[in-house]
């Protein structure tokens, strides 16, 4: 066990005097107990101290950068507002990621669409909305973006999607930037794209645009990134480095973790360094905005054992698909019982694996996990659960998903409530 049990905790949590979790000063339990299990908690004040630390760190180092929240983390209203406030710019994938973001009061001209297959419909919204940015991913966009900025008498600033052929240490389902990627266009096909762009009046490139994967926490990947697409940027104003910064989902990945000003001064002195001071910066984190902000608190229905020990809880892979998908790894303590606190019960903890409710022998969210005598009835939490769990639930097995429940200050406020049972058949039509 870490010297800090909180290491991968929302920034400001605590274990009390009775060694209960606090969690934006709410008490663990008392969540659980007034919004029901499971339930994905968010720690509002992690929210703005991670993005002022970017929007200062690129400040610091590259004035001007233009720094957006990529949405497909954690798609939420609340979330997307919250980022809006602290002066950040939104990153959408689909006409509902642009939907939700317009909702949240992004303006236009902070907002920039990406997709591998976008839709004419999706197009059509951007240019309409006046989006500050379309980046094309293929040369099919290219033609379909000028046709529809060309009918409605537009010129729509582009960007385009370079794959720089380098890859990151990360999981095979979230590497983006290898030569044979679904994302971007290759080297030859881009300088194609720039020369093409150049002869449509109705599109203006603006900017080049890679990403190399996510969950990343080696920092060289980047400038390998930004070398590879060095040559071509003399024809643009501004340069995206993507994302892609990894969080520690675990204690033992925390001391692994670069900083945000680590990631920032890597990618702003290769930029400078390869292209120069003449291009502006912009950047897109996701995943390293909303992680640590957000835990999930779960109820055990049953502890069961043979080969192994079982702890069953009342969610699983529906709120929480990341273990069955990539095989991430996660911790889980009980909130009243941190394992190695003098609030322990049991002299040793329980070796067991904490598995979810679903009809899948997949549907595992912690193994091996360590656990103070699990018993029924008890409240678990999983930390950093901030990124891509609501933005993935769904409703296998008919189970309702979980509310987003914002905590500060010691108040605690339901931004998304919880689904209800009526709404597993609202769209049918007969």
């Amino acid at each position: 066990m870490t010297a800090d049990p909180l290491a991968v905790y929302p920034l400001g949590s605590t274990l009390d005097e009775r060694g209960r979790l606090q969690l934006g000063g709410c008490d663990a339990l008392d969540l659980a107990a007034e919004h029901g299990t499971p339930a994905y908690v968010v720690a509002e004040d992690d929210l703005r101290a991670q993005a002022r630390a970017y929007a200062e760190a690129f400040e610091r180092r590259a004035p001007g950068a233009h720094v957006s929240f990529a949405s497909k983390a954690f798609p939420c209203t609340a979330v997307l507002r919250v980022f809006e406030e602290e002066g950040l710019g939104c990153d959408v994938a689909s006409g509902g990621e642009l939907a939700l973001a317009l909702n949240a009061g992004f303006s236009p001209d902070r907002i920039h669409l990406h997709g591998n297959a976008k839709s004419e419909a999706e197009l059509q919204a951007a240019v309409d909305h006046g989006l500050r940015q379309v980046v094309v991913d293929n040369a099919g966009d290219v033609e379909r973006l000028a046709r529809i900025a060309r009918e409605r008498g537009v010129v729509q600033a582009v960007g385009i999607r370079v794959t720089p052929d380098v890859r990151g240490e990360t999981h095979d389902g979230i590497s983006t930037g290898q030569a044979n990627s679904k994302f971007g266009m290759g080297l030859d096909e881009t300088r194609d794209a720039i020369d093409r762009i150049g002869a449509l009046a109705s599109l203006r490139l603006d900017g080049l645009h890679f990403h190399v994967g996510s969950q990343l926490l080696e920092l060289d990947v980047f400038r390998r990134a930004v070398a590879a697409i060095a040559p071509l940027a003399g024809a643009v104003e501004e340069v995206n480095l993507g994302g892609g910064l990894g969080v520690a989902y675990t204690a033992d990945q925390a001391p692994l973790l670069p900083t945000v000003d680590d990631y920032v001064r890597v990618k702003v002195d290769a930029a400078r360094e390869l292209i120069g001071d003449r291009v502006r910066i912009a950047d897109e984190p996701g995943r390293s905005l909303v992680g640590r902000a957000g835990v999930t608190l779960y109820r055990v229905e049953t502890v069961k054992r043979n080969v192994s020990t079982w702890v069953g809880v009342d969610g699983g892979m529906a709120d929480n698909l990341r273990p069955m998908l990539y095989g991430a790894a996660y911790e889980v303590q009980v909130v009243d019982r941190f394992v190695g606190t003098p609030h322990a019960r049991a002299t040793a903890p329980t070796a067991c694996n904490v598995v979810g409710k679903h009809c899948e022998s997949s549907d595992v969210l912690v193994r091996d996990a360590l656990l103070d005598d699990p018993r029924p009835d008890d409240v678990l939490v999983t930390p950093v659960t901030g990124a891509y769990g609501y933005a993935m639930s769904n409703t296998y097995n008919g189970v309702p998903r979980p509310p987003v429940v914002f905590v500060s200050g010691g108040r605690s406020r339901v931004v998304v409530r919880r689904e209800r049972v009526d709404e597993l058949w609202g769209r049918d039509v007969g």
